[in-house]
């Protein structure tokens, strides 16, 4: 018994040698150590030995099979690193995949840099419902329904029923309606910027999409002048386009402030509109229920994309939101 251990154990080490392909070696281990493998067989008919070999047998038959079972992992690490499988799918020298890395998106950068700047003015972030009512988007901004400046806003109304009050939903076509929101619930001071997703029915081209970020502003305090607006402005200028950034400011219409503007900045040899701004119109302060004749304040609103527009030199804005990597990689 203890020869044909040994006789067995030449054979295997023969047989592993000429195992080049990873069915080879399975062959291989099902031969030497499978269920129904020689050595299986003779490790199971070691109870029927004399006992005087019994231990000799089993001592060696063991010792065989774990230095079959080590040959075999190593054969087989050998074949997994490619230096024996001729036949595997895989080539294990092959230089490995770069690992990418994510990007932030270059509006969500240009907003982090408008909440930045505006947070070191000492102005809060605050946020509000993309599907809004009517009474928060028009209403309570001097926008009753029979006012023509609803012609502005190409709106999408949501398919729901009404309220109790009559009230119907729509998409935000502007971030205003969170300062009516604030206005409502708060009494001043009100120092607070908000950034979100607006919604407006329109065709879109190089410069208008129907879904666009918005960053609205509003500050509301006793005694604060259009010269307070103007100063917090130009602040944001200078941090967003740099120290010796030039600003314009020229008569505007906007329905929840009186009077209005909008601000232009000097970029490259001509002047860009960034934003509009004005100050609060005493009728959405009435509609928030303000009666102290001290109080007023100033409002603004920006898009986020026009500003990433002009800072990186885009012509189209519907390059923000095709998903082409060629384009986003470049931020």
């Amino acid at each position: 018994m203890l020869e044909k251990l040994k006789k067995l154990q030449k054979q295997a080490n023969l047989g592993l040698k000429s195992c080049n392909s990873r069915s080879e070696l399975n062959n291989w281990k099902i031969k030497y150590l499978g269920r129904k493998s020689e050595l299986s067989l003779i490790l199971k008919d070691i109870k029927n030995l004399d006992p005087n070999m019994k231990k000799e047998v089993g001592m060696l038959g063991n010792k065989l099979r774990l230095d079959l079972e080590g040959i075999y992992d190593a054969h087989l690490e050998g074949l997994e690193l490619g230096k024996s499988d001729q036949s595997s799918s895989l080539d294990y020298f092959l230089p490995g995949r770069e690992e990418k890395i994510g990007k932030l998106h270059p509006v969500t950068q240009t907003l982090r840099e408008i909440k930045k700047a505006f947070s070191s003015l000492g102005f809060q972030i605050a946020e509000g419902p993309e599907i809004e009512w009517d009474k928060y988007n028009f209403d309570m901004l001097n926008i009753p329904e029979d006012h023509p400046a609803r012609d502005m806003w190409d709106t999408m109304w949501i398919d729901e029923k009404m309220n109790d009050n009559g009230e119907k939903m729509l998409l935000r076509t502007h971030t205003s309606p969170v300062q009516a929101r604030i206005m409502e619930s708060q009494e001043p001071p009100i120092r607070v910027i908000v950034p979100g997703k607006c919604y407006r029915y329109e065709a879109t081209d190089s410069t208008h999409e129907w879904h666009f970020y918005q960053v609205e502003g509003l500050a509301v305090d006793k005694n604060l002048t259009f010269s307070d607006l103007k100063g917090t402005l130009y602040e944001f200028s200078k941090k967003m386009f740099g120290s010796d950034t030039k600003i314009r400011f020229r008569c505007d219409y906007f329905p929840f402030v009186e009077p209005g503007v909008d601000m232009s900045i000097f970029w490259e040899g001509k002047w860009l509109e960034i934003l509009g701004a004005g100050m609060v119109h005493p009728k959405v302060f009435e509609k928030a229920g303000y009666t102290d004749a001290n109080i007023s304040g100033f409002a603004f609103g920006m898009g986020p994309e026009r500003i990433a527009m002009i800072k990186h030199d885009i012509d189209d804005i519907r390059l923000f939101y095709s998903n082409d990597l060629r384009f986003l990689n470049q931020f």
